[in-house]
This record gives structure tokens, sequence and C-alpha cells, in this order.
């Protein structure tokens, strides 16, 4: 590509998105891994958008710093994208090695803040005005199309695997391993116990606990029984292990819970950076274990919605929309920020608040789904009905 045609492609606000008109080279043993990151993860703070001022703007607190800002700044991934610094060497390498990609502006077309609704709709894979019943999965379709063989490493079969199709659920070992602040109030507690002060910081710290209480009820079930992102660490090899053993699989599905960060996110470290180095380093452990199967696997990671742009007053983020998805893989053509984009201003903004959807994850799917197992339309549309898949030149 010269300067001309790149020039030319970013005039546009998009990266290497085609449509599907030509048959392209497939895997005809591919493998495709699902990882959904149950509760809505922050993909703003994940690959971040360094070259648009109004970032900064909109997190005074919790935005990544930029790649000339040090050790705390992202890694930089382009002109305009760059990557949590907790990233660097492990989806760092693989981006650099052309083994990952990532989508930005993705998501459902479908508008939704109910982390419930919104994960049946994603898992269903139906269009927006369809009600999703959510006892008709995308991938159990996919496994009916390609006539193979799934399984689901939950705690129960998730609803994008229920269907006609048999499927085999093998469940991981590992809890969502939270600390309580309890032990941090009675703490407080004890110091002022005869204090005059005493009843105002007992009223001060039972409001603490009532919110936080709240707080932690809607983690877990947005969770849905889902691995945390520490127990994917834990628990990515042994997953690799076995699919390595069974050759026979074309279809797994993963989940990991605890992304719903309402508050204390953090920046280049705290709570979500955490979290996205243990989502790294099981995916690079994952990787490694799977050894040569690793060269025909592709590994899509997907959350039912973003966060909203602005930082809440809590240093944290609230339900929002468009996400980044995450293409990963042996098998992948990586290196790339994919797909359609634009500016992000204020007056861009979806509902002026959100980042906006302009790559459906349906579409993008099914330019995958094309080039790693060969469908055709007719398998496509049973997949994604009414879809209008997008070769990103992926794979």
């Amino acid at each position: 590509m010269n300067r001309r045609e790149l020039l030319a492609m970013l005039a546009a606000g998009s990266f290497c998105p085609v449509r599907l008109w030509a048959t392209p080279q497939t895997i005809t043993d591919g493998r495709l891994v699902v990882l959904m990151l149950r509760g809505a993860y922050d993909g703003l703070s994940a690959v971040v958008p360094y070259a648009d001022p109004y970032y900064y703007e909109a997190r005074p607190r919790i935005a990544i710093p930029r790649p000339d800002s040090g050790d705390m700044g992202g890694m930089r991934l382009d002109s305009r994208w760059a990557l949590h610094p907790q990233l660097a060497e492990t989806a760092g390498e693989m981006f650099k090695s052309s083994r990952l990609s990532f989508v930005p502006f993705s998501g459902t077309s479908f508008v939704s803040r109910s982390h419930f609704q919104a994960q049946d709709w994603m898992e269903t894979g139906k269009r927006p005005d369809q009600r999703p019943d959510v006892t008709d999965g995308f991938l159990n379709r996919l496994v009916v199309a390609l006539g193979g063989q799934a399984i689901s490493f939950t705690s129960t079969m998730p609803v994008s695997l229920n269907g006609q199709a048999r499927v085999v659920n093998a469940p991981v070992a590992g809890g969502m391993g939270r600390v309580s602040e309890e032990s941090y109030i009675q703490q407080v507690m004890t110091m002022y116990a005869g204090h005059s002060l005493e009843p105002m910081v007992a009223e001060g710290l039972g409001l603490k606990r009532a919110l936080a209480a709240n707080l932690l009820q809607e983690m877990d079930a947005s969770a849905r029984g889902a691995l945390p992102a520490s127990g994917f660490v834990l628990q990515a090899q042994r997953v690799a292990r076995f699919m390595r053993q069974r050759k026979s699989l074309s279809v797994a599905f993963l989940d990991i819970g605890g992304w719903d960060t309402h508050a204390n996110q953090g920046s280049a470290h705290g709570a979500l950076a955490n979290r996205l180095s243990a989502l790294g380093q099981g995916i690079q452990l994952f990787a490694d274990e799977l050894g040569p199967e690793w060269q025909k696997t592709v590994v899509v990671v997907l959350s039912e919605f973003g966060r909203t742009f602005h930082e809440n007053g809590s240093g944290g983020t609230d339900h929002g929309h468009g996400n980044v998805m995450w293409v990963a893989g042996g098998a992948v053509q990586g290196g790339k920020i994919c797909g359609e984009q634009a500016p992000l201003t204020a007056s861009s903004l979806h509902q002026g608040r959100d980042v906006p959807v302009l790559n459906d994850y349906r579409d993008v799917l099914g330019g995958i789904l094309q080039r790693l197992y060969g469908l055709n339309n007719t398998a496509l549309q049973s997949i994604f009905p009414d879809s209008k898949p997008l070769d990103l030149k992926l794979i």
C-alpha cells in the first residue's frame, strides 16, 4: 500500500473493511474459541484512542496516559491507538507478531443497558428487531452448519451454545474470589470507638457498606457464574491441553466475569488493569499450551456492550454501547486496527455518552467464519440472519 492509498483509507474513516465478494482461502480444520467478558469491559482502557483529545477531557482520572508518557503510558499500536501498559508484554507481543488485531467501534446494533438482555441478544445472534430466543444460540447454529463438535468451559451452558446440536459442558473451577471490605470497616470502627465522632463515622460507613453491597451484587449477577480474570489465568492451560488432545472440537466457549467497573476502575494500575493483565496472560498461556494447534485457532473476545465515554463521580464508568473486539490466534493475519472508525468528540458520541457501534459484531464474525471454515452465504445467514459479513482479511 502506498502513501496515497493509505491517506484515502484514512479519509474514508475506516481500515480494511471489504464486503465478501470472493471466496478466500480457508482452514479446513480451523477452530474458533469465543471468550465472553461478562459485565461489559471498558474497551477504551484496553485499546486507547490517545490521539483523540476528548478522551483525556472526559476521563481526567482514569484515562490511560499517552505512549510518550513514560512507563505508565500505553503501548503505541498506530498513530491513533495504544494498548494498556499491562497488556504490552502479552497482547502487545501478539499484535507485533501479527497474531492479534482489534476492531473498535464494535458491538450490537441493538441498544440495551441491561447486562442480561444484552448478553442474551449477543449470544443468540439475531437481528435487533427479533426477540432473542435463548434456546437457540449462534454458536450452536454454527456447529450445525459445520457438522462439528463444540464444548463450553462454563459453570452452566451458555445461551450461545443452546440449540439443536449436542454440546459438551466441562465446567472449570474457581469462584469470584473477591476480598470483602468488611475487615476495613471494622478496623475504622475500632479506631473511633468511644470518640465523639463515632456516630458520624458509623453512619458514613453504614452507607458505604450499603452502596458497596449493591455494586457487588450487580457485578456478581452480570458475571452469570463466570470465572474471574485471575481464575482464567489458572485454567487457561488446562483448557488448552484438553482442546489440544481432542482435535475433533471445532468450537469452544469460555467466559470471564467481573468487568462491571462502576467505581474505582483505576488507570494504568488498579482493578481494571489487574483484570486486563490476567486476560492477556491467560490468552498467552492458552496459545503456548495449544502448541501446533494454535496455528489453526482463532480466539474472538467479546463483551455485551462497552462503558460510558466519560468517567463517573466514583472513578469508574457506567453501562455504554460500542466497544472493542479482539481477534487473536495463530491463524490470524493481525497487527491491524480494523473496521470502520470515526472521530471521538462530544458531538459524535452515541446518545451523547457512548462510543457508537459502526461495526456490527455479527458482520465481523460472519467474515471470520467465512474465511475460517469456508461457509457459503446460506450457511452464514442461518447463523446470523440478515447479516452483511465483513471481510477484514484477518485470516
